[in-house]
């Protein structure tokens, strides 16, 4: 499917969202697509915009996760308003759920994204505790 960037959004149609730089065209990959009236963000972990994971454990991963999902959403004209859906990955469950629920109470409000969280045993990186996905709602498609 191809990039139809500065293109409104259409039915039927695809559209890549980037951010400058786009941290994820090394790796054939869409920060986020908007289709169909949504916009659809690709998991996003705790690394800065030229691949260095954060140091600082699993919060300072997951707020870095968060923002990128945040530059990501306004990128398309977005905000975690229209976030409908939420994806997180984490490595430990057990430990981390307590930081997990006080990440989406400093990024996500009422009312609340739906939301899955999954322990996985490795992300991309072997340094990465945490990756975030979303859905949002694109308005401006109405």
């Amino acid at each position: 499917m191809s990039s139809n960037e500065g293109t409104p959004a259409t039915a039927g149609r695809i559209e890549k969202i980037a951010t400058t730089p786009d941290w994820y065209a090394p790796y054939l990959i869409s920060q986020a697509v908007r289709a169909g009236g949504f916009v659809y963000v690709s998991g996003q972990a705790g690394f800065t915009e030229d691949g260095t994971t954060v140091a600082g454990g699993f919060l300072a991963q997951g707020r870095q996760a968060f923002g990128n999902v945040g530059r990501v959403l306004e990128a398309a004209g977005l905000t975690f308003a229209d976030v409908v859906k939420v994806g997180i990955y984490v490595r430990d469950m057990a430990t981390n759920l307590p930081h997990v629920i006080a990440l989406r109470g400093e990024f996500l409000a009422e009312p609340y994204p739906a939301d899955t969280l999954v322990e996985v045993v490795s992300l991309a990186q072997p340094d990465w505790q945490i990756e975030v996905e979303v859905i949002a709602l694109d308005r401006s498609a109405a």
